[in-house]
Order: C-alpha cells, then structure tokens, then sequence
C-alpha cells in the first residue's frame, strides 16, 4: 500500500495542519495502514472510504500521542472491516457449499 500526495493532504486538511510536517505524517499515516492491514485485512485505502477514515482516526491519535486509546475506541469499527473483508473471502460453489476464496 501507498500512502500518496492526496491522502497526507486530505490528511492534513482534517487535522487543520500546514505542509511544514509532511515526512512525519507520511510515517503516522503508513504505520497506521499497516496496522489496521494486520487487524482488518487489506483494503485499498484510496477506495475505500470507511478503511481511510479509520486510518485516519488512528493516524490522528498517533499525532495527539493518545494512540493507547484507539483500539478501545474504535473497537467495533475494527471488528467491522474484519467481517467485512472475512465474509467477502467466502463463496458459494454451485452446490450451495461455502468455499473460502483464495
């Protein structure tokens, strides 16, 4: 996954932040990624809205150094995305039996 141009700035546009921190946010903003890749499942981050918001929310809890509060918060937005991605891997094959896709 990339963190691009577009998402540090739509970044920075939430948070009110000037261009003076870009390095530092491009680092927040890929460690959270990764983070929630681990937890949730991958999930294209320019795509998909709800993934980036959680990024986002997390990336902003990096920043404000309240990052133990986090997962607690945001719990079950987690949990979501984790469903989401685990039932998205599970089809039906003609007989009517699930199949994990691979």
């Amino acid at each position: 996954m990339a963190i691009t141009d577009q998402i540090i700035t739509e970044f920075k546009d939430r948070m009110r932040i000037g261009n003076y921190e870009d390095d530092n946010l491009q680092c927040i903003l890929e460690a959270s990624e990764q983070d929630l890749i681990i937890k949730c499942g991958e999930f294209n981050i320019s795509s998909h809205l709800v993934f980036r918001e959680l990024v986002f929310e997390r990336a902003r809890y990096v920043y404000n150094d309240a990052l133990e509060f986090f997962n607690t918060n945001f719990q079950s937005q987690i949990n979501a995305l984790g469903m989401e991605k685990a039932l998205s891997a599970i089809q039906v094959d003609e007989n009517g039996d699930e199949v994990v896709a691979e």
